[in-house]
């Protein structure tokens, strides 16, 4: 690409070959000189190679990494996009959003990153249901619930630096969340973009319907929503409370609609004890 690239997209992947196609198509057919792709691989032993060499768009790396989170981590530093997005090699953009992305930070030129809405789909592919938010609230991030989900989430590399990026030293599955609470506690904008962006996948080959990663999960944003000011206890509960009910009166007011049903509860038939995935930092060996 000869002109600087207005948007990053940064995608890890490690042995993903039965998924990871479809992402970088939904990339691929998207793509314009104000897009880069970049996919950094951790040393890949199936066909995930294979399937890169056949999107000369995407700019690629392979080589052993300390996990996920580093491998997004080394692919926001190489990149050279204003604002980078993190894609699962699992989930897919929806027709139309880089585009959409784009003009909605350039209407909003003083705002560090965005996030949207997200569907989440079955293995193949069928709707499960749809997470439909209202604003960025820190409080309601580090009291209530962690809703923003980083496929969804744009953010300027600038602020990627000055917060101090992903903590993949310290965390196995929530470092996005961290993430995501470093932006709000240091008062970044970040606007929302009402629009469904990212199919975000559930299925048996990925991470997300593992129970064990669930649980591991639990208790590293147990222990973050505690660094940023939640209670423990009692007092705790009724923060969550508070903040869940906040959110709530933010989507009625905001979008017209609130949640009748929890989304774990959408979610909990798609779990599974044991998912088949690959990971070297022995995510894949978790007890179960």
């Amino acid at each position: 690409m000869s002109s600087v690239p207005f948007i990053s997209v940064v995608t890890p992947t490690y042995n993903s070959e039965r998924t990871l196609a479809d992402t970088l198509e939904s990339v691929a057919s998207q793509m314009d000189d104000s897009i880069e792709h970049i996919v950094m691989d951790g040393g890949s032993t199936d066909g995930t190679l294979e399937i890169l060499r056949k999107f000369p768009h995407v700019q690629w790396f392979s080589g052993r990494d300390e996990g996920h989170y580093h491998a997004m981590h080394k692919g926001v530093l190489a990149s050279r996009g204003r604002f980078f997005n993190v894609l699962n090699s699992d989930d897919c953009f929806r027709p139309g959003v880089l585009k959409s992305v784009k003009a909605a930070l350039q209407r909003h030129p003083n705002w560090d990153g965005l996030f949207g809405d997200v569907v989440f789909v079955d293995d193949v592919g069928r709707e499960i249901y749809r997470r439909e938010e209202a604003c960025f609230d820190y409080n309601v991030l580090r009291f209530g619930l962690g809703y923003v989900i980083h496929p969804t989430f744009f953010l300027s590399k600038e602020m990627y630096l000055q917060v101090g990026g992903f903590d993949y030293h310290r965390l196995k599955n929530c470092a996005d969340y961290d993430l995501v609470l470093k932006t709000g506690r240091f008062g970044a904008k970040v606007g929302h973009l009402p629009d469904l962006l990212v199919d975000y996948r559930f299925h048996a080959n990925g991470q997300s319907a593992d129970l064990r990663i669930q649980r591991n999960m639990l208790r590293e944003s147990t222990g973050l929503m505690r660094e940023h000011g939640k209670l423990a206890g009692l007092a705790g509960m009724a923060q969550a409370v508070l903040y869940k009910t906040k959110r709530q009166g933010q989507k009625l007011i905001l979008r017209g609609k609130i949640d009748l049903i929890p989304g774990n509860f959408k979610l909990r038939k798609f779990m599974r004890e044991k998912c088949e995935f690959s990971s070297n930092i022995g995510l894949d060996k978790l007890p179960e």
